[in-house]
């Protein structure tokens, strides 16, 4: 039981990113904002509740297909691991070149049904394939290929993710005005937040190549 669990270092490290990614503004971000203002708290809250239901789908395809990368093909889950670097510092490059990335719309027409804000939520996550890819290019860098638990330890990162994540959309679905006004109107802080994505995942990224090419 405890070789499925990661060490205490992975998860801190793993905790970071997952934190800095939920608060990063992006499409989801947007929508859970977006249907606050203007359908209320329970649509936002169940708008969360269908994206980090897409977020669990998108963690647990990841996993299974990495799982059977690792067995059916170390050479390629290397090459992966280098991919999922570069790209990491891709994202890291286009958070400093990009702006907000919260764009909230305004209502136009009937409320729509719980269900609906479920759906929409749901909907943004499982087509976006920047969701997917950052699943399938970010979790194979907290394991390795010749550990035995590999598979069991990459649930338990997808799990963590969305354990961090909770509170994090909580909060951004109470503070949905303010978070709006702040975003919307202070230069500083899209900086900020922009500044620190790409701190962070930047110095994954290089961390990365060094310790795999170094292999």
């Amino acid at each position: 039981m405890i070789d499925m669990i990661p060490s205490l270092t992975v998860i801190a490290t793993y905790a970071v990113a997952a934190i800095v990614l939920a608060i990063t503004p992006g499409p989801d971000m947007a929508l859970f904002v977006s249907r606050t203002i203007n359908f209320g708290t329970t649509h936002g809250f169940m708008t969360v509740v269908g994206a980090l239901t897409g977020v669990a789908v998108h963690t647990m395809l990841a996993a299974f297909g990495i799982s059977l990368l690792i067995i059916a093909a170390p050479t390629a889950f290397f090459v992966l691991k280098i991919v999922g670097a570069v790209y990491l510092l891709w994202m890291a490059v286009t958070a400093i070149r990009s702006g907000t990335g919260l764009a909230v719309t305004q209502a136009g027409g009937r409320t729509p049904t719980l269900r609906g804000s479920f759906l929409a939520g749901l909907g943004i996550n499982l087509t976006n394939p920047k969701v997917a890819l950052f699943f399938v290019t970010f979790l194979p860098q907290f394991v390795s290929a010749d550990d035995p638990a590999a598979s069991a330890k990459l649930v338990f990162l997808g799990l963590e993710f969305l354990v961090l994540s909770l509170p994090v959309v909580i909060a951004i679905v109470l503070g949905a005005h303010w978070l709006t006004d702040t975003l919307l109107r202070s230069e500083r802080a899209q900086k900020i937040l922009n500044w620190s994505f790409a701190a962070v995942f930047a110095g994954f990224a290089v961390t990365i190549l060094f310790a795999e090419t170094r292999r």
